[in-house]
């Protein structure tokens, strides 16, 4: 394939590619599960598209080609390696007095957090924005890894993105009762997926009630304030009967209240005096949480990703490589006091 050479007219199809980076973006990461491995994948389809849009000819709508080719990019990817996982999906839960980390797995394990701001829509259709943020949650991305690559493909540009079945056919170079076959399938497995929660509908009937919206501030603003104080029946009283607590890349995980205080309070005291800074992510709210440094100020500790549903937090997600996801969601490593 032979290098274009620069012009005036590739630098308006850069700008016309590049209208299309965050769409592709939320596309690559619910198929991934890795927001980096998205990032590439889409550097991988820009440079593609740019190379080769001299024999594109416009045969077809520009986003179907590039999407065509994302998802070629997506599927090379995952033929490379093994299914990404939350610490829910590796083993049973602990006790809150285990001590042990354990084994810090690679970054390959885990499904990644992404700011919303890097794979949703500013705007548009309330029902859209309301599809999308669920659809980057972590335990639904978590669930789309369970399915075959195709699977995965059609579930999203059908349910997610809410292409026609014929369109999603023309991209796979298939047919509409094959699409629709492998629709029915990859639904399927996900219900069989009942710890990670039901896929998004295109109508909404299938929506969770975890979207981030009004009525979700007052739940951030009483997280905050009770994590801040390091204030435990507070925070105890936020969370739902089932709740967990993870903290990756360590496989280590905890359920139930009971058991989270126990940690917040015993391993995990450490955490007591802790500063946080709201985030946007996967759909949700997050923090970065910053500890109390010996040297002065508060270094990086955990980006926090909390999971919600009827007004309760159902998931404390604590990603500790801050060095990883600190920059991604514009943090900074050190407060000062």
């Amino acid at each position: 394939m032979s290098e274009r050479t620069a012009t005036v007219a590739d630098e308006d199809l850069g700008e016309l590619l590049d209208q299309y980076r965050s769409q592709l973006t939320g596309y690559c990461y619910r198929l991934l599960g890795s927001s980096h491995e998205a990032d590439d994948a889409v550097q991988d389809t820009m440079v593609r598209a740019w190379r080769s849009y001299d024999r594109f000819e416009g045969r077809s709508a520009l986003r179907s080609w590039l999407y065509r080719i994302a998802t070629n990019v997506c599927f090379d990817h995952i033929a490379q390696r093994k299914r990404r996982e939350r610490p829910m999906g590796l083993g049973a839960s602990q006790a809150a007095e285990e001590r042990n980390l354990g084994e810090q797995l690679s970054e390959e394990t885990w499904v990644e957090p992404v700011p919303d701001d890097r794979v949703l829509p500013r705007d548009g259709d309330p029902a859209d924005v309301a599809v999308g943020r669920e659809s980057i949650r972590l335990a639904f991305v978590a669930a789309l890894q369970y399915l075959p690559p195709k699977q995965r493909a059609v579930l999203i540009l059908r349910e997610v993105l809410r292409w026609q079945a014929s369109e999603v056919a023309e991209l796979l170079e298939t047919t509409v009762p094959s699409v629709n076959s492998a629709l029915q399938r990859a639904r399927a497995t996900l219900s069989a997926q009942a710890h990670y929660g039901s896929a998004p509908g295109a109508d909404g009937a299938n929506l969770p009630t975890t979207a981030v919206d009004e009525d979700k501030n007052e739940l951030l603003e009483k997280y905050l304030d009770a994590f801040e104080r390091y204030d435990m029946p507070a925070l105890v009283a936020l969370l739902h009967d089932e709740a967990t607590l993870s903290m990756p890349p360590y496989a280590l995980w905890m359920q139930g209240p009971v058991q989270i205080e126990r940690w917040m309070v015993g391993p995990g005291a450490e955490c007591r005096g802790s500063r946080m800074v709201p985030v946007r992510a996967n759909g949700t709210f997050g923090f970065g949480q910053y500890r109390i440094s010996p040297d002065g100020g508060y270094d990086a500790w955990a980006l926090q990703v909390i999971d919600t549903a009827d007004g309760k937090v159902v998931g404390i997600n604590a990603f500790l490589d801050v060095e990883a996801w600190y920059p991604l969601f514009g943090l900074p490593l050190h407060l000062d006091a």
